[in-house]
């Protein structure tokens, strides 16, 4: 394929902004990038794709995300609205996840992967749960995956608050699927070891998890997104959360701690020694009023800090402007959260926790050997464009209704805003069939409450 008049972002480091340029790609891979004139020169045989002198570059990257969750959408809560997060998990959340069963799970999957093709996401890391459906719950998440096109990693939330059997269930579930694509290889899908919160899980289910962790891995879990995750893990060990987790040595280069909202200094500098990545949700933040992470310091301090959606809408630019502008009102003061540092998050830092899962695959940039995950973006700036600006670009011009095609792996997920890999229609109205039911098991659920 040759991609011609386009106007490249490359995502290098240094980034560049390349004005009517063209890309070939072969086999799935960026194999060459230079000017339009150059490249029909050079492949003359290969009919070009005209990008008509839209934008270009790598799609979107999600470090932390809920599939499962998708028929929350437009659901009313029972009762009283809860009063504050452990409200939220116990009369929305976990009644949910108990209502989910295979067909739930496949649709909850579909629907969201549809979203993120519409939307320019092309790489997704999921935190799933479905205690009524374990065994064989990845399996049906990775069949959606594969069918859409899209990348994603996957796992499988192991809890203690549905007993003994269910936690073991899902250590299995697990264990089970990285044993399935260690030996079966997929290009676009990848396993950890997904973990629901310390406040959920005991120090003997934390040390089956770590015993059981196949070599290599490591843990997706939640990580201080309240204050009660911290003052359980005090009760329980008289640690904080992640001084709790590093005992029973659940951190580390291929662990994923989501949020970190109420981190102590203590708790960042372990993040930092162990090299730990934490990811940013800041629209889920706002919403469940947990309050706000100290991104900026971990930043500084040299944490790995990646920015996801917890669940939200797949468009990731909404949570570039959601970081921008929260922690500027949060701490009233404008010079809050540069962009360069939401830019380093959204794509850098996403883009290396990435590649930590498919290794030997340079993800999130376009350049020669990178893979052909790529969005169009029908964006018209009426102001110059440069590298030196373009974070704030992003933040306060780009919208998701201009992606007009998506990309992975040099095949077209979407072309002229049109899905070539699953058929929106269908899918949607099955999961508006499927909702009904799915909405009355939850009724059942928050009624034993």
């Amino acid at each position: 394929m040759l991609i011609t008049n386009a106007n490249i972002i490359t995502w290098e480091n240094p980034n560049r902004v390349l004005a009517n340029h063209a890309i070939y790609i072969e086999g799935g891979y960026i194999r060459e990038v230079g000017t339009t004139k150059s490249l029909t020169t050079k492949y003359p045989k290969v009919k070009p794709t005209d990008a008509n002198g839209q934008y270009v570059m790598a799609g979107g990257i999600c470090a932390h995300t809920h599939f499962y969750g998708a028929f929350a959408r437009g659901m009313s809560i029972p009762g009283n609205a809860p009063k504050d997060f452990p409200e939220i998990l116990q009369k929305l959340w976990w009644p949910l996840d108990r209502s989910l069963d295979s067909e739930g799970v496949k649709y909850s999957a579909l629907v969201s992967l549809i979203d993120a093709i519409k939307h320019g996401t092309t790489t997704l890391i999921d935190h799933h749960a479905s205690p009524n459906f374990i065994d064989g719950s990845l399996d049906v998440i990775a069949d959606a995956v594969d069918k859409s096109g899209l990348r994603a990693v996957l796992c499988y939330e192991v809890t203690d608050r549905d007993g003994a059997e269910k936690a073991n269930a899902g250590i299995e579930e697990n264990v089970r699927f990285i044993k399935r694509l260690t030996n079966y290889p997929h290009p676009r899908l990848a396993a950890t070891f997904g973990l629901h919160a310390s406040l959920t899980l005991s120090g003997a289910t934390l040390q089956a998890c770590r015993s059981a962790l196949p070599d290599g891995f490591g843990f997706h879990i939640h990580t201080a997104e309240h204050e009660a995750d911290e003052y359980d893990s005090l009760n329980k060990s008289e640690m904080r959360v992640i001084d709790r987790l590093q005992k029973h040595n659940i951190l580390g280069p291929n662990t994923i701690a989501a949020h970190g909202v109420h981190l102590d200094v203590k708790e960042m500098e372990i993040l930092k020694e162990t090299e730990t990545w934490l990811t940013h949700q800041p629209r889920s933040n706002m919403n469940n009023g947990v309050g706000v992470a100290q991104i900026e310091s971990m930043l500084r301090m040299g944490i790995k800090v990646c920015l996801g959606n917890d669940g939200f809408t797949n468009s990731m630019w909404d949570d570039w402007k959601a970081t921008y502008l929260l922690h500027k009102v949060h701490h009233r003061d404008p010079r809050r959260m540069n962009g360069y540092d939401v830019q380093q998050m959204a794509i850098y830092n996403n883009a290396e926790l990435a590649e930590n899962f498919f290794p030997n695959t340079s993800i999130g940039k376009i350049a020669s050997g990178a893979i052909a995950d790529l969005i169009f973006v029908d964006y018209k700036p009426f102001t110059p464009l440069t590298d030196g600006n373009l974070a704030w670009h992003i933040i306060f011009g780009f919208q998701q209704s201009m992606v007009t095609a998506t990309m992975v792996e040099g095949k077209f997920l979407m072309k002229d805003r049109k899905l070539l890999t699953l058929d929106e229609e269908e899918i949607t109205a099955r999961a508006r069939e499927v909702a009904p039911r799915i909405w009355k098991k939850y009724e059942e659920e928050v009624g034993k409450l």
